[in-house]
């Protein structure tokens, strides 16, 4: 049975930072793409950041580019969203994504983040 459990959001103030973590298991997880994506009230589920399996090659959304850093740490199975200068409008549920060469997806159950003053 394959599990994504995601972690660490929380209500936080602008400019504040976070780090999410999302550990897999049931897969081998070294051979999954993983993404973040979030979704906001009202809003559709959007694209935050990506990473190849090896961690080599990661993309953003420009939305978050120079703020966000995603990383992978293969041993644990887990992937981390580094979240800085935190906005309002990152407020949304973060839910992290495996794909495995386009024919598997999983994703976790989301984490809740407020950015909020």
């Amino acid at each position: 049975q394959v599990q994504l459990v995601e972690s660490g959001g929380g209500l936080v103030q602008p400019g504040d930072s976070l780090r999410l973590s999302c550990t897999a298991s049931g897969l081998t997880f070294s051979l999954y793409v993983m993404s973040w994506y979030r979704q906001a009230p009202g809003k559709e589920r959007e694209f935050v950041a990506t990473t190849t399996a090896a961690g080599g090659v990661s993309n953003y959304a420009d939305s978050v580019k120079g703020r966000f850093t995603i990383s992978r740490n293969n041993a644990k199975n887990t992937v981390y969203l580094q979240m800085n200068s935190l906005k309002p409008e990152d407020t949304a549920v973060y839910y992290c994504k495996g794909v495995l060469g386009g024919s598997r997806s999983y994703w976790g159950q989301g984490t809740q983040v407020t950015v909020s003053s």
